[in-house]
């Protein structure tokens, strides 16, 4: 492995530990009652710690047919996880109980569709890095997860913002598009780019829903009791 391989490798395994530290401190966070959103949160997380792992490994030249399986199903999940942190921004029940169900419902769809569905490592691994597209089938099960998640996230933020200037809701947006721009940075003929554009998509929506206000209730404020008369 020459010098560029092997630094570029060493990075990815610093960002799958970065990964793994923040899934590991959500987590605990949730375990402690301090933040019960923090539990998705860590939950999406440790998915984007796997896919990163499998990302790592791959470009160190460790490819198979399983690896691609997993790793086309832990990138759908992960942001189907991170939306259901702010899931609670539904007021309607019939609607937050039709989305978990849609979200499990697809995701298990999807988990079921990976596993049986045979994918060929020479046409999606370029260079080590993963940038083949999956079978149609398989793209539209995983857009039938992050599309909505997406679109969650967003109104998430657009209500933040609504209700006053929120840095954490831009972060949630700048997250969505960098994980977007990660395609326009392979087309690019950069395509190891694609990876830390996930990265730090990941992180900025991490950070974002973690000091979103309204998605853990720091925004709403009871109110205090009269003092007691004399």
């Amino acid at each position: 492995m020459d010098l560029t391989r092997w630094v570029v490798f060493s990075t990815l395994g610093a960002l799958t530990g970065i990964l793994g530290f923040l899934a590991t401190r959500a987590l605990g966070q949730a375990g402690l009652g301090r933040r019960m959103s923090a539990l998705p949160w860590g939950a999406g997380l440790v998915l984007a710690t796997g896919a990163m792992g499998i990302e790592s490994t791959v470009y160190l030249g460790a490819t198979s047919q399983v690896l691609l399986q997993i790793y086309v199903a832990l990138s759908a999940w992960l942001v189907g996880a991170l939306s259901l942190g702010v899931l609670h921004l539904l007021r309607s029940r019939i609607w937050k109980a039709a989305y978990l169900a849609w979200v499990l419902g697809a995701s298990g769809a999807l988990g079921v569709a990976c596993a049986t569905t045979p994918m060929d490592p020479a046409r999606m691994v370029t260079a080590g890095v993963i940038s083949g597209a999956p079978p149609l089938d398989l793209l539209l099960l995983s857009t039938l997860i992050t599309g909505p998640a997406t679109v969650l996230l967003l109104t998430a933020s657009a209500l933040s913002l609504r209700r006053r200037p929120n840095p954490a809701a831009l972060l949630i947006i700048a997250g969505s598009l960098v994980l977007g721009a990660g395609g326009t940075l392979y087309l690019a003929s950069f395509p190891v780019m694609l990876y830390y554009s996930e990265f730090f998509g990941i992180l900025m929506l991490f950070v974002g829903l973690l000091r979103l206000p309204h998605a853990h209730g720091s925004a709403t404020t009871a109110p205090r009791s009269a003092p007691a008369a004399p």
